[in-house]
């Protein structure tokens, strides 16, 4: 996908009539078996799909002009293409980023009931821990992300980030410090995950203050991100009445032209709000011990393209 969200198909995803991948040689083959993890690779670096696609194509690139002779193992070799590719990409995030109007959250995806099933793989991309993994240094990030989540070899890391496996293990140290200090707490059961955006669900559509007060954290977070495009919070809105007499307001409340439905967004509990038919916006929501500590409100029509159907990420 370009940065204005346009798709972009790679050789590697050239149909046949009926639906079916053309395999055109080994190298597609390979590329294409992998292509569910290297997207996931580059957006949990990137936290964005659309900067993820380009990562993916420019992976492409490179991959088709490889001896596959030389290959030990393709699935490392792909990692280690992708992980290198991300981190360019990186830099030139960090500089749109800083220019950016408000606060900046990850792109959402629409993501399949059975990513929640992968307890680990959901909480990895969750909007949460992407938040979090803002907070690290490039490196650190990728370093993070191909250790803890992907369980790559602190040697194949070295190769993939251009660092010895001592200095690898030492940052994987480093960040695995810095992330536990700040990552959400544990996960909770699915049916207290149902229950809790089930009453969160029904609380921002009526703006009853009390049902609101009584589902929320006493510590929540409330996030918005328009981009500049849409109406959106330009800071963090903290604490259960707070963010209750905000939802009270009106921030999404359901009206003759707007309706809320669940959804799985990032692997975890969302809504998807719609306005005259139209997706207007996506609310990530992260529960914890049957309450909702964050809500991630995303507007910003630049991010919405991948809400309007399923996007797989796998491990």
């Amino acid at each position: 996908m370009s940065e204005h969200g346009d798709p972009v198909t790679s050789p590697a995803e050239r149909l046949r009539p009926g639906g079916r991948a053309e395999p055109a040689d080994a190298a597609t083959e390979a590329f294409v078996a992998h292509r569910n993890l290297l997207f996931t690779v580059a957006y949990e670096m990137l936290g964005s799909a659309a900067d993820a696609e380009d990562v993916l194509q420019e992976t492409w690139l490179r991959w088709v002009g490889v001896d596959l002779a030389t290959v030990r193992e393709e699935r490392a070799y792909l990692v280690r293409i992708v992980t290198r590719q991300a981190l360019d990409r990186m830099r030139a995030l960090s500089r749109r980023k800083e220019s950016y109007v408000g606060p900046w959250l990850p792109e959402p995806l629409l993501t399949a009931p059975d990513v929640a099933e992968d307890v680990e793989l959901a909480d990895s991309v969750s909007m949460a821990m992407l938040l979090v993994l803002e907070t690290l240094q490039p490196v650190e990030r990728a370093v993070f992300v191909l250790r803890e989540v992907f369980a790559v070899e602190y040697e194949e890391i070295a190769e993939a980030v251009g660092r010895s496996p001592a200095a690898v293990r030492q940052l994987a140290y480093r960040a695995r410090s810095h992330v536990a200090a700040r990552r959400p707490r544990g996960p909770v059961s699915p049916a207290q995950t149902r229950a809790a955006l089930q009453a969160f669900q029904r609380a921002v559509e009526t703006g009853e203050l009390q049902s609101l007060l009584d589902i929320l954290a006493p510590d929540v977070v409330a996030l918005s991100d328009g981009g500049g495009v849409r109406h959106a919070l330009l800071q963090p809105v903290v604490g259960a009445d707070r963010v209750a007499r905000l939802l009270a307001a009106g921030w999404w409340r359901r009206d003759a032209e707007r309706s809320v439905e669940p959804v799985q967004i990032n692997g975890g509990p969302g809504l998807l709000v719609r306005e005259g038919g139209e997706i207007d916006g996506v609310v990530a929501v992260r529960v914890e011990d049957g309450y909702v500590t964050g809500a991630y409100h995303v507007r910003n029509p630049e991010k919405l393209s991948r809400v309007a159907r399923e996007t797989a990420v796998s491990r």
